[in-house]
């Protein structure tokens, strides 16, 4: 009796969606390292090319700080009181400090600003992929240098700031929260704080909240792009923004690695 037609069709189609995968995680690295290094280039640094990458993080990062962390400010608030309420209830108070800055400040925080900027980048790169398709020198196996230095390389940069700048400033601003909801107003309990704090932020821990952060940012800032060149060359049409499952993907594969890395 023959196969079914449809059947004998699924090993090519699943080997076909298996190279496509394949030459797009290809571009994307591809197109990241390009970036990456023009970014890093002295030459790249024109004037106009400074002038661009400041509006960008004007756009990215001031304009967004204020109302992120103050929305972060207030759920870590509801958190902090959750945690430290438990914790004194079940007569664990000396471990409610080190709960809050393990689970918020290392945690949470980096990555809900990286979600906020991969949001807001992904809208941006999306918003450009016409400018991109439009231009007669971008094709499908040759990449446009200039294009790339002067219009995706600040996009790049701003976002790689604008995560670093709101993780920075939402984990000072719940490390102060954190002080104030455990010790109230009084001074006296500075020594103890710092002393957990730093007992938390060891070597190996700054290290590795440091290195995750990077990554975080060299995500956020170039998966969105590469994602967006890849799908104006195609003149794709797809409703779902270009690289947000694979940038979802990526984020949970370095959260996973961290939490492996600190805990197993």
């Amino acid at each position: 009796m023959p196969a079914h037609p449809a059947l004998s069709d699924r090993p090519s189609i699943w080997i076909h969606a298996l190279l496509r995968n394949m030459r797009s995680w290809r571009h994307m690295l591809h197109v990241g390292s390009i970036v990456l290094v023009l970014a890093l280039s002295p030459s790249s640094y024109t004037p106009e090319f400074r002038h661009r990458t400041a509006r960008h993080i004007y756009t990215s990062t001031w304009q967004a700080m204020p109302w992120f962390t103050a929305l972060s400010a207030l759920l870590s608030l509801v958190l902090i009181r959750i945690v430290v309420v438990t914790a004194l209830s079940y007569g664990l108070s000396q471990y409610a400090l080190q709960m809050v800055v393990r689970v918020l400040v290392l945690e949470l925080i980096p990555l809900s600003a990286a979600l906020f900027v991969a949001l807001r980048a992904g809208l941006a790169f999306n918003a450009g992929a016409v400018d991109l398709a439009a231009r007669p020198t971008v094709h499908h196996r040759k990449l446009d240098l200039d294009h790339l230095r002067n219009h995706a390389t600040p996009h790049v940069l701003a976002d790689t700031f604008s995560v670093w700048a709101l993780a920075t400033l939402s984990s000072v601003v719940v490390l102060v929260m954190t002080y104030f909801t455990v010790y109230g107003l009084s001074p006296w309990g500075l020594p103890s704080f710092t002393r957990t704090v730093g007992q938390v932020f060891d070597l190996a821990v700054s290290l590795g909240f440091i290195l995750k952060i990077l990554f975080f940012s060299l995500a956020v800032a170039v998966v969105p792009m590469a994602a967006s060149l890849e799908a104006s060359q195609h003149r794709a049409t797809d409703t779902i923004q270009p690289g947000a499952v694979r940038l979802f993907l990526v984020l949970f594969l370095l959260e996973a690695a961290s939490l492996a890395v600190k805990y197993i």
